[in-house]
């Protein structure tokens, strides 16, 4: 053997990996211009393992193709820009009246209006769902009712009864004539065959995948998810929440019984949800792509007083100029006098949401933060563990569900303010995934999410407390500060 040859091999391959790291870095410090935090993560990554770290990084990292890739799919939100720039000169001059609630968070209001063009209806009859069994009822209920159209869009959606059932149900309602469309994640769906949609297609239904993956089952873009689970239904009924479509979501799965939260909406905030359907569907769909006809807005969504909930719908992702999820996070944190609550399956968050929390807990603000029992991602988990061990120190409570699993992305702020959707508290969230949530502005709403919470805390919970903390094994220990290490890379 050519002990010679295999020596100035490996010093090529030493050389091209110092290369090809050091590119990497370049790109992570001058132009993907991340936090120091986060990109200090990566360079120490890459320094330390640099063949596994470079790898790591293709499939975990860049930003740059998701700026480049996702860029154009701003255009649709700015024909919105118009109306909400309206509502901010008339919240200004007081010609538009704010409920109460939202009169005490009228900065995060404007927030929204400002950055994602989130408008503002008052005028919203609003349910909460959280069980699976309440929610998927719900929504076969309002899928069979349907007469004009129905646009959904998920994450996930699994091949097993429940989701057999769904497309079923869909199927039967494209054969009836009902304008049928259906959008998917390719790595949610990715285990997910064609003919699982083939029913639907015959039927006369639409099926696209978001983002598809260029080599089946191989995917170098980990980050860029649609994380989004909305249903609309003849433009008159909408659903947002965490429910994703399984069996494991009806509490069949290996994580037990699954808690999570989901909303019904009807009212003005339903064209929100259907802008963002439509704005998602057509850069998905290209050639069949819809436009903003009058039956995808029926007028009397706007013109009725169907209810007397006040909600923004806010959306955020590489194809949006601002990070508004996470900036009403910031803004509502910072707002609040009284109490903050926040149920959530990964609590990692950035130097500012963790600061915002910092200085709640320390003025004496009521914090109470819901993570899960057990792990569906150990890193993470081990990660939340050790944040929110941070803020128990503070003065915050922490709590673990044991009841099974807790999927909710919910938070509360003074019994007043509730945001309820797809964003989780970490930073793939904030800034790179595709989220929306909804910003709900009353006080008999924000007070009955308070007292679902409480309870579930009572009887389905464990507090964290200082000393359980401060005991904990080294092992744990160890878990937590590896995996706090890797936290701004999760």
């Amino acid at each position: 053997m050519d002990w010679t040859f295999l020596q100035e091999l490996y010093v090529i391959f030493l050389i091209a990996v110092v290369i090809v790291n050091t590119l990497a870095m370049l790109t992570i410090v001058f132009y993907e211009r991340r936090s120091p935090q986060v990109a200090a993560a990566w360079i120490l990554l890459l320094v330390f393992v640099p063949v596994l770290g470079f790898f790591v990084y293709i499939f975990f990292g860049r930003h740059l193709y998701g700026k480049y890739k996702y860029g154009k799919k701003t255009v649709a939100d700015h024909k919105f820009e118009k109306y909400s720039n309206t509502q901010i000169e008339s919240i200004q001059t007081k010609e538009m009246v704010l409920s109460n609630a939202g009169k005490n968070f009228e900065s995060t209001v404007n927030l929204l209006l400002k950055q994602d063009h989130a408008t503002y209806f008052d005028n919203n009859d609003v349910d909460v769902y959280i069980s699976g069994a309440e929610k998927f009822a719900a929504i076969k209920e309002a899928i069979w009712s349907a007469n004009e159209s129905i646009h959904m869009e998920y994450y996930i959606i699994r091949d097993d009864p429940l989701g057999r059932e769904i497309m079923d149900l869909l199927a039967q309602k494209a054969a009836q004539g009902v304008e049928v469309r259906v959008l998917f994640d390719a790595v949610g769906v990715h285990k997910v065959r064609p003919s699982f949609y083939k029913k639907l297609k015959q039927a006369g239904g639409d099926v696209r995948i978001l983002f598809p993956l260029t080599i089946p089952f191989l995917n170098t873009r980990i980050n860029y998810r649609n994380h989004r689970k909305i249903l609309v239904v003849d433009g008159r009924v909408g659903f947002i929440g965490g429910f994703n479509i399984g069996v494991e979501h009806l509490g069949e799965g290996p994580l037990g019984y699954w808690r999570d939260t989901h909303l019904r909406i009807k009212g003005g905030s339903v064209s929100s949800l259907q802008r963002r359907f439509i704005m998602d569907w057509n850069y998905a769909a290209k050639e069949k792509g819809i436009t903003n006809e009058t039956i995808y807005y029926p007028m009397e969504i706007y013109d009725n007083r169907i209810g007397d909930v006040a909600v923004q719908i806010a959306s955020s992702g590489p194809d949006t100029d601002g990070t508004a999820i996470y900036s009403g996070f910031l803004s509502l944190v910072g707002h609040a006098k009284k109490s903050i609550y926040i149920q959530t399956p990964y609590f990692i968050p950035d130097q500012s949401v963790f600061e915002a929390l910092r200085v709640a807990c320390l003025s004496g603000i009521d914090v109470r933060i819901e993570i899960p029992c057990k792990p569906d991602h150990p890193f993470v988990y081990w990660a939340s563990y050790s944040y929110l061990g941070d803020l128990i120190r503070l003065g915050a409570k922490g709590y673990t569900y044991d009841r099974g699993f807790i999927h909710s992305k919910t938070a509360v702020f003074d019994g007043e303010v509730a945001t309820i959707g797809t964003a989780n508290w970490d930073i793939r969230s904030f800034k790179l995934n595709f989220e929306t949530n909804a910003f709900i502005y009353d006080t008999d709403f924000g007070e009955k999410m308070n007292q679902i919470i409480l309870d579930e805390l009572e009887t389905d919970c464990k507090q964290i407390t200082v000393e359980d903390y401060n005991n904990r094994p080294f092992s744990t220990r160890v878990k937590e500060g590896f995996s706090r290490l890797i936290s701004p890379l999760l």
